[in-house]
C-alpha cells in the first residue's frame, strides 16, 4: 500500500487539510486518487457528500470518532457503548495511565479474515502504533514466543484453529500474560457473548 494512501486516509479522517490534499493531487494522477477514494468508500471509511448538499441540511455526515476525546472511563462507558464498544470498568480503572508514545507501543492484532485484518492494521498503524499481526491461534502463540508479549492484544473470537474466549481464559490464568491488556474484536454482538468476554477478563469488547 503506498504511503501516501495511508496519508490520504489520515487527512480525510481528521476532517481534511486542503494544502496537503492539493499536494497529493499534483503528485499522483487524478485517476489513481479516484481509485483510492473509491476503495476507501467501499471500506466504509469515507462518505461522499451529494452534489450541492454541502450548503444545505439535506446531508448529515456520520459523527466523527470521539474516542480520543473521551475525558474519563465513565464518559467512555456511555459514549462508546452506543457504537458497539464496551469496557470492563473494574479492570480499566485499576490500570496505570499509559505514558509511552504510540510509536513505542506494540499492538498485536489476531484476525483470520484478510479484509478485516488489513482494515484493522491500517487504522492502528495510521495512529502511529507498531503493529504485529497473526491470523490464527497458532500464529498468536508463535508471535508470543518469538517476539514476546505486545502492549495490547486485539483478539478475534472466531479463529480457524481456536476460540478467542478459550484463548482469553488461558491468558488470564498465565502468570506472565495474566495482566496483558486484551480487547476482543469480533462480529459477535449478542449480549451473552459481550458479557462472557468481559467476565473472562477482557479489558474491552468491540463489535465489528
Amino acid at each position: 500500500m503506498p504511503a501516501d494512501y495511508r496519508r490520504l486516509l489520515w487527512l480525510l479522517d481528521y476532517q481534511g487539510h486542503a494544502g496537503l490534499l492539493r499536494e497529493l493531487v499534483h503528485h499522483y494522477p487524478r485517476a489513481a486518487l479516484d481509485e483510492w477514494l473509491a476503495e476507501l468508500e467501499e471500506l466504509g471509511l469515507i462518505e461522499p457528500v451529494p452534489r450541492g448538499a454541502e450548503q444545505t441540511q439535506d446531508f448529515v455526515a456520520r459523527a466523527p470518532d470521539r474516542t480520543v476525546a473521551l475525558a474519563d472511563v465513565r464518559e467512555a462507558r456511555e459514549d462508546l457503548a452506543r457504537t458497539g464498544v464496551y469496557l470492563a470498568l473494574d479492570r480499566v480503572k485499576g490500570r496505570a495511565r499509559w505514558t509511552r508514545a504510540p510509536h513505542e507501543t506494540a499492538i498485536l492484532i489476531v484476525e483470520d479474515d484478510p479484509d478485516q485484518l488489513a482494515l484493522a492494521d491500517l487504522r492502528v498503524s495510521m495512529a502511529g502504533y507498531q503493529v504485529r499481526v497473526a491470523t490464527s491461534a497458532h500464529a498468536l502463540l508463535q508471535s508470543l514466543f518469538d517476539e514476546g508479549a505486545p502492549d495490547l492484544l486485539l483478539l478475534d473470537i472466531g479463529l480457524p484453529d481456536g476460540d478467542g474466549f478459550e484463548i482469553l481464559r488461558r491468558l488470564r490464568r498465565h502468570k506472565a500474560l495474566g495482566v496483558l491488556p486484551v480487547i476482543l474484536l469480533t462480529a459477535r454482538d449478542a449480549p451473552a457473548d459481550i458479557g462472557r468476554g468481559l467476565a473472562l477478563g477482557a479489558d474491552g469488547y468491540v463489535t465489528k
